[in-house]
């Protein structure tokens, strides 16, 4: 199913570098409409402000990390059924099974190039992603 590239996407990760990157694919792609924040924090702020699409998020942040913002997004009646997209050096089964159980709609293993990820774009808008949150924190 294709899915709509004029849709708005939030890039969350605290390196510059890996935002520019992020970026640099999501426009190879065609996407035009694209925003980051540095860490969950900013994201939730910018996710109350505007309503986004997709939000694609680094795991190891501070002061939030991805996980904190993905149990925060999903335990919210207005942002909880906004595709999220994980993307982390964590390729250990306990933590794709936390962000699952989570609510998180696809999970990217670092390093990934423009292919990989818009096939995992492509299968967030395929399916009925999942919003119910089974996350381990408050």
């Amino acid at each position: 199913m294709p899915f709509n590239l004029a849709m708005s996407v939030l890039v969350v990760d605290d390196y510059n570098t890996m935002i520019t990157i992020l970026r640099s694919l999501l426009q190879q792609i065609g996407f035009t409409d694209i925003d980051n924040a540095a860490d969950g924090v900013a994201a939730l702020d910018k996710m109350h402000k505007k309503r986004y699409d997709l939000v694609i998020s680094d795991w190891h942040m501070q002061p939030m990390n991805g996980y904190d913002l993905l149990c925060k997004v999903r335990s919210d009646p207005d942002l909880g059924s906004t595709p999220f997209i994980m993307v982390t050096t964590e390729s250990k089964i306990t933590s794709v099974m936390a962000a699952r159980a989570g609510g998180v709609s696809n999970y990217i293993v670092k390093p990934f190039n423009t292919q990989t990820l818009k096939a995992k774009i492509e299968e967030v808008f395929a399916k009925n992603t999942e919003t119910t949150s089974g996350c381990l924190v408050p």
